[in-house]
């Protein structure tokens, strides 16, 4: 996944949780949050930030807040990309390359698939065989540990539910969380933040419901799916 139109800026403020305060190129700028989760320990005053100036007419803000430069405790300095859209493009793109050869064929790959009365982010054929997936970016990092999610989420409980269903209507249900950076050993569900997902989660693998996470390489201008990251429940 690639951005056009990058720039270098400082945090200065986040007035709520869709609009930041950007010091860039001498002057401070508002840009959109494209991420509405708490993002405490990333959104600092002083930080370092990557924003994308966009032209159309149409937008409040002229400019989207992209990534976060960090000192993680165990890789240095990395980017976190903060875009809550990216996730679901880049596993897109990731499907359908084979998933880190998960599978030999990918066939009918579409976004936004109906099941029911629900819809999942991706359905695709592999290998012959029918199969949702629903995509999780993942920005929380607690000592090398990313962890899902950040806040209470009823509608992650819920979509963890309907893979579930969807496993015993005859297909195979993938979970995917995109670690939206590097530098992270394992993955496990915050249990301190929503103690009810983590439950679910162990509910759904028990199921069959296939659990993946897979960190990101991030630049400035880019990210994409890069490695395995253990999973931890």
């Amino acid at each position: 996944m690639h951005y056009e139109k990058m720039q270098r800026g400082i945090f200065k403020s986040r007035p709520n949780r869709f609009l930041a305060e950007v010091e860039t190129e001498g002057k401070k700028v508002s840009c959109h949050v494209k991420n509405t989760g708490r993002l405490r320990e990333l959104l600092v005053p002083g930080t370092g930030v990557w924003i994308q100036h966009c032209d159309k007419a149409e937008r409040k803000t002229k400019y989207s807040l992209i990534a976060v430069e960090k000192l993680s405790e165990t890789a240095g300095n990395v980017l976190v990309n903060i875009d809550s859209q990216a996730p679901n493009v880049v596993a897109a793109e990731w499907v359908k390359n084979g998933a880190d050869g998960h599978f030999q064929e990918v066939s009918e790959l579409r976004r936004e698939a109906k099941f029911g009365k629900s819809r999942f982010d991706l359905y695709f054929k592999g290998d012959g065989r029918p199969c949702f997936m629903e995509v999780k970016g993942v920005t929380l990092d607690v000592g090398g540990v990313a962890k899902f999610p950040d806040a209470p989420t009823e509608r992650g409980i819920k979509h963890m539910e309907e893979l579930i269903t969807a496993l015993k209507a005859g297909y195979e249900s993938y979970l995917l969380f995109v670690i939206q950076m590097k530098g992270i050993g394992s993955f496990s569900p915050n249990e301190d933040t929503h103690p009810a997902f983590g439950e679910a989660l162990r509910a759904a693998e028990q199921a069959g419901v296939h659990i993946l996470a897979y960190d990101c390489k991030v630049t400035e201008d880019s990210m994409d799916i890069d490695c395995p990251v253990k999973v931890r429940l």
